[in-house]
């Protein structure tokens, strides 16, 4: 076995880990991912956390290839839908996401020393898991890193910081740019790129590895590079298949480019690399407006050092950046608890029997993010109201799925529709698109006839399920990972195996999901029919939704947000969606009945109830206007002037003064108006009175109905103080009160004079600012 970076510090970190927690620095390629296991494995039974599922396979295949065995023996790994490993196994990689279901089941009470491997990362579900382990102080614990800032967590954990220099070789760092603090830039990136790579060819016969920010960019870049036949270009992400994942990490015969994401940032060893291109960017999740929006980032400084040590991992090596030398990167990438919804991580914690809110995490969680998890996992039912997780919720915490997801399955009852929504579900739950649509019309065409509902939801559950349908182009590897997924979820719930699954109806399915969650109902806009709205937020359709335009109203089952062109403006599109029939929300008793429009019918009065759902009108029915829906035609006649002629202006002005006494602070009865109308305040008068037609109308005069708002002794003076009409000779203005605000706005209404008017011409209004505006023109009057 040669000798790393990482083999001076073996003698001191075993004897440290009889007592203390510890802390390990050490640079890329030190061989920290692969020695520390084995040696804590002297210790007893040991767990390593890696972020990444290759990351677990990979280390797991390197040592168990190291002592010439199978992975599963002594060395072993559990990921989502895979185990291998048995209680045999001294040392287990797994993911964070495994490790935290098996702290809720048992502690973790089967390995004596926790690994938490690349902590700088910054997972929710890492930091999640190393909070958890601190507080329960049970296990040696171990973090690792290259680049975290080990000061604030080795204070954090009360550990011991242990330091190993140097690495096995050096990496040259280059820089493309026009200037020297040109950040990292998504344009021409692929052509750029191809450029970069064929530079490379011509200085080595070695492989190369591209860093992009997603799958789009890889295959952009795949495309461009195809062309070169003596060349293998391979992609690496985190939804790759088998073979895939094989070609690129290991040697070939022919000289190799893999185009990756960050999953092979950390804890890859790829051989044969001896040139890294970084394009510096990444797309990671941050909160926007209350919503987690994908965003195109800048990585930070740590990543772009993680990505150059690939370079040097078993060869001098040299490292390409696409952007300035002094380019101003985050010196780390912000931790994701405090940029994404923290849903699934309060339900991990309740899981485990802890609150989310009374944990200590290294930085403080963002009280809004906070409040918003806890009354959606309330709202399902999964958080009772003090915040401990029910019966319900320890249901859900285990699936392997989002929280809302996971909800719908279980609370859905008929058997058929929860195997669709198992089905529907594990589609959704895989990280990659099942599917791409044909560019072919005439095989579009073809899809519309074979499924003519145009369900997104629909042709995931049937793809699942094994169907093909024309235009419709399957990923085989995303595929195979929803069906083992929707089998695991069928075994638990126990029902019926995959190629024997029941029929169902989807108008069926569709309803029961809008019953259990009705916010994720949206109707379309009628004047911006490419958007839809549900009350709370607006979605626009996505460019692969197959939604008809005939489609009114839909479910939205999966949605990713972008920013807009402004700072807080975010572009939400949905990408998978189930249409619906506006009947469903009158059946689901959604929206509100609003009173319309009254008409005299056979001598009878009736007016118009519209059911109005985000703004949007979806039925409508003819009723008899009595009682309580009788008063909108009287209050409607009097605002008109057809009764009690003059009534409605002259209260309206009296109920106007009185608003501005209460912000006054002279109403010692009240300190809120609660913008109080006209129409609000007649309807209650006429209510009290039992007054339910113009002919009991017919029995009041104007002096029956008085606004007890100012003191009538005070009014006349208030009025005369606070007027919102002046006539200045030929200058007739109107006036605006700001009080909070301490300002007064006098508008020109009409009139010939054209110079300003006088502040003595105008009341004294004491402490106040006062302007005059004419349309969008306004000046001070001094």
């Amino acid at each position: 076995m040669h000798s790393l970076p990482i083999d001076t510090l073996k003698a001191t970190f075993l004897t440290q880990l009889n007592d203390h927690d510890l802390v390990v620095e050490a640079e890329t390629g030190s061989g920290k991912s692969t020695r520390l296991p084995v040696w804590a494995a002297e210790k007893g039974r040991v767990l390593v956390i890696e972020p990444r599922r290759i990351a677990c396979t990979s280390l797991a295949e390197f040592l168990a290839g190291q002592r010439e065995e199978k992975v599963g023996a002594s060395i072993g790994y559990a990921i989502k839908l895979e185990n291998r490993f048995s209680d045999a196994s001294s040392v287990v990689f797994v993911t964070p996401g495994v490790a935290l279901r098996w702290f809720a089941q048992d502690r973790l009470v089967r390995f004596e020393t926790i690994m938490v491997d690349e902590f700088h990362e910054r997972r929710w579900d890492t930091d999640l898991l190393v909070a958890l382990l601190k507080q329960s102080a049970s296990h040696r614990l171990v973090i690792t890193s290259a680049t975290l800032q080990a000061q604030r967590l080795t204070s954090y954990l009360a550990a011991e910081r242990l330091q190993a220099s140097g690495r096995v070789y050096d990496v040259n760092i280059e820089y493309r740019a026009t200037e020297s603090r040109q950040l990292p830039d998504s344009r021409d990136l692929a052509i750029r790129v191809k450029q970069e790579v064929l530079a490379a060819l011509q200085q080595t016969d070695a492989d190369i590895l591209v860093f992009l920010p997603g799958r789009k960019e890889i295959q952009q870049c795949q495309q461009l590079l195809g062309s070169h036949n003596d060349l293998l270009v391979v992609p690496l992400h985190a939804s790759v298949s088998d073979s895939e994942r094989h070609l690129a990490l290991n040697p070939q015969s022919r000289q190799k480019v893999v185009l990756a994401t960050n999953v092979a940032e950390t804890s890859l060893t790829i051989p044969n690399i001896a040139c890294v291109i970084d394009s510096g960017l990444e797309r990671r999740n941050e909160q926007r407006n209350g919503r987690t929006a994908l965003v195109l980032k800048s990585i930070s400084e740590a990543s772009a050092k993680q990505r150059a040590g690939r370079a040097g991992r078993v060869m001098q090596g040299r490292a390409i950046r696409l952007y300035g030398q002094h380019a101003a990167l985050d010196a780390v990438t912000p931790p994701q608890l405090q940029r994404e919804d923290l849903t699934e991580a309060m339900l991990a914690a309740a899981s485990c029997g802890v609150q989310l809110d009374q944990i200590e995490f290294l930085e403080t969680l963002p009280d809004k993010t906070l409040l918003q998890a806890r009354d959606r996992l309330t709202g399902m039912g999964a958080l009772d109201d003090e915040g401990k997780i029910t019966e319900h919720g320890r249901q859900l915490a285990p699936l392997p799925v989002d929280a809302l997801y996971a909800d719908l399955v279980a609370r859905i009852a008929p058997k058929a529709l929860k195997e669709a929504m198992v089905d529907l579900t594990a589609a959704l739950a895989v990280p990659a698109s099942l599917y791409t649509l044909s560019g072919s019309e005439e095989q579009l065409e073809q899809l519309a006839r074979d499924e003519p509902l145009g369900c997104d939801a629909h042709l995931l559950i049937q793809l699942v399920r094994g169907a093909s349908f024309a235009g419709v182009n399957p990923d085989a590897e995303a595929l195979r990972e929803a069906r083992g997924l929707a089998q695991q979820m069928r075994d638990i719930y126990q029902l019926p195996d995959l190629d024997v699954a029941s029929r169902y109806q989807q108008p069926d399915l569709a309803r029961a999901i809008a019953a259990l969650h009705p916010e994720l109902l949206f109707v379309r806009r009628e004047r911006r029919t490419e958007a839809l709205a549900n009350g709370r937020m607006e979605v626009m359709c996505g460019r692969h939704s197959r939604l008809p335009a005939s489609a009114q109203a839909a479910l939205v089952l999966d949605q990713h947000s972008l920013p807009g062109r402004g700072v807080k403006q975010t572009l939400t599109l949905a990408t998978v969606m189930m249409p619906l029939s506006f009947t469903v929300i009158e059946e689901l008793k959604l929206g509100e009945w609003q009173q319309a429009d009254t008409v005299q019918e056979q001598h009878q009065l009736k007016t118009v109830l519209n059911l109005v759902y985000a703004g949007r009108v979806v039925a409508s029915r003819m009723v008899e206007a009595s009682g309580e829906l009788a008063l909108k035609p009287l209050v409607d006649a009097v605002v008109a002037g057809e009764c009690l002629p003059g009534f409605a202006t002259l209260r309206q002005q009296q109920i106007s003064w009185w608003k501005l006494y209460v912000e006054l602070g002279l109403d010692p009865n009240t300190s809120q108006h609660h913008d109080l109308t006209f129409e609000q305040w007649f309807a209650q008068q006429l209510e009290t009175l039992g007054v339910e037609s113009a002919d009991d109308l017919a029995l009041f005069e104007a002096d029956d109905l008085p606004f007890e708002g100012i003191p009538y002794w005070e009014l006349d003076e208030f009025a005369q103080s606070y007027p919102f009409e002046l006539q200045l000779g030929d200058l007739n203005l109107t006036v605006e009160y700001y009080i909070k605000r301490k300002l007064i706005h006098v508008v020109y209404k009409n009139g010939l004079r054209k110079t300003l008017p006088k502040r003595w011409e105008l009341p004294r209004w004491p402490g106040y600012k006062v302007q005059f505006k004419k349309a969008s023109r306004i000046v001070d009057i001094v």
